[in-house]
């Protein structure tokens, strides 16, 4: 059963089309505002790893991994996807949460600013989107 096949019907889920495209898409979120005691809180963010895998169809190959800063550090943590990863890392001496979430196949949007202001208290969000192209664009043929 190809990927495409088995993710038939998944919310997030593309054509073969879209699989073969030979485009990925990346979101680079950076959140602010945000509550320190929840980015010191591994469980919530898992839960919010959690929850962008349910919502968009995604496969984690294992747990994600948390590492946990001394002190009043925050952490730094990663999902590895069969389509590609999410990584965070928390700030709270800074209230604030840096994200980054890259699927080797087009996706929708989740929604960030929904899922951060309920994980962590953000209360701005910052969404960069990035295609990113796995061959050289086809230059048109010089003319001649």
């Amino acid at each position: 059963m190809s990927i495409a096949q088995r993710d038939a019907g998944m919310p997030g889920s593309m054509t073969h089309a879209d699989v073969v495209s030979g485009i990925g898409t990346q979101w680079i979120v950076e959140a602010f505002g945000c509550d320190a005691a929840a980015l010191r809180d591994r469980a919530s963010l898992d839960a919010l790893f959690d929850e962008m895998v349910r919502d968009l169809g995604l496969h984690p190959v294992q747990p994600s991994v948390w590492h946990t800063f001394d002190g009043a550090g925050g952490l730094t943590g990663f999902v590895l996807l069969a389509e590609s990863h999410i990584a965070c890392h928390t700030f709270p001496e800074h209230e604030s949460l840096c994200l980054d979430l890259f699927c080797c196949r087009p996706r929708v949007r989740w929604d960030f600013e929904r899922g951060l202001a309920a994980a962590v208290g953000a209360s701005r969000v910052v969404v960069r989107h990035v295609e990113r192209a796995y061959a050289p664009p086809t230059l048109p043929a010089a003319a001649g």
